[in-house]
């Protein structure tokens, strides 16, 4: 047994949907402790043919054997689909609470939803939830999928639950109605206690690296800061047996207003415990500028640290996870673009053994 002791610190709202089961993190509360426990070669071989001058019969051939890849992710014992929609698993809502401020423009909420431990996950990986009720057809609702934003031991350290991380989507079409995505608001108006139909877990693109000393650059905008908070409470929240990271976690998070800047107490937090270890930066589009005066985008803001990141980006142990709109895949190019160029290297062939050798993730949407 491993002993993990924890901050949590959801951003306070005076919008929370209903009142935390006892021992969940309490909403109005941005600084408390939780004591948590939690259980803790390939080769080739050779074709041959043997000939004697006694028979005409060939010895049996060895089998060839295909080289095995070896990940350099967490990925052992990983499990995926053991939910599927027609026989998903059903959760109930434990805490559903806003934490985007007032002025925000949209909600973020942050939910955790009850396991009993028979929804095994990993950092990194994603779940489907199938939204009640019935499409304009009569048939049930498809699944959405969405990341998980805890670590595999969930914010309650039991391995008993999951949480996810999702913004309301409320937008009005070309014909001038209102309409509300049909998943997003069913989720963001669960109250605890509330049943959840969910699937999966599925995917192994975002799964953290092995090394514990690797470096490990996260982009991410708006939601897509789900999978970093999961990778980041195994960083530095918690204390784990077979995995204690030692190398460099830099994270940059862009969003539109700094009321939307999402767990940002979380992450200060975090820069305290290991100033050496995590570094921070936020990138506020409709707040910040550069001194040229453009807008602060993420590819901005990294863009100020351009020589440093492409420096990293020439390690072995160096790994680039992107999550959020798709938008930005772009911007992050032609900054990588311009500093390849300069060194003689082809970014888009670069780009591509990054990806061969796991060093490049992307999970845009």
């Amino acid at each position: 047994m491993a002993a993990v002791n924890t901050v949590s610190s959801l951003p306070c709202s005076k919008s929370a949907a209903g009142s935390p089961v006892a021992g969940a993190p309490r909403p109005s509360s941005c600084s408390v402790f939780y004591p948590r426990w939690s259980k803790r070669s390939s080769s080739n071989g050779v074709r041959a043919q043997v000939s004697t001058t006694e028979t005409s019969t060939a010895a049996p051939a060895a089998e060839v054997k295909k080289a095995v890849k070896v990940s350099k992710k967490q990925d052992e014992g990983v499990v995926t689909n053991k939910y599927r929609p027609k026989e998903p698993y059903t959760g109930r809502c434990l805490l559903n609470t806003r934490i985007t401020g007032d002025d925000a423009p949209g909600e973020t909420w942050h939910m955790v939803f009850s396991t009993e431990g028979e929804l095994p996950y990993r950092e990194g990986q994603s779940i489907g939830v199938i939204p009640d009720g019935i499409d304009k057809n009569g048939k049930p609702h498809k699944l959405r999928l969405y990341s998980i934003a805890s670590s595999a031991i969930g914010d309650f350290g039991d391995s008993k639950t999951v949480s996810l991380c999702v913004k309301r989507l409320v937008y009005t079409n070309d014909q001038g109605e209102i309409v509300k995505g049909v998943c997003s608001n069913f989720l963001c108006d669960l109250k605890p206690g509330s049943e959840v139909k969910m699937t999966g877990p599925v995917g192994k693109e975002m799964l953290m690296p092995k090394d514990p000393n690797a470096t490990i650059i996260m982009l991410a905008t708006g939601t897509g800061i789900a999978p970093f908070r999961s990778f980041l409470w195994k960083m530095f929240f918690e204390e784990h047996e077979e995995y204690k990271f030692n190398g460099l976690a830099w994270l940059f998070l862009g969003v539109p207003t700094s009321s939307t800047l999402l767990y940002r107490e979380e992450f200060e937090r975090m820069k305290e415990i290991a100033p050496e270890r995590f570094r921070l930066d936020f990138a506020v589009s409709r707040e910040q500028t550069n001194a040229a005066g453009d807008k602060m985008y993420i590819q901005t803001r990294m863009a100020e640290y351009k020589d440093e990141l492409w420096d990293l980006l020439k390690k072995d142990n160096t790994y680039v996870y992107m999550c959020g709109l798709k938008g930005m895949e772009k911007g992050i190019d032609d900054i990588m673009l311009d500093l390849a160029t300069k060194d003689g290297i082809d970014w888009l062939d670069y780009k591509k053994q990054l990806k061969k050798s796991e060093q490049w993730n992307v999970e845009v949407y």
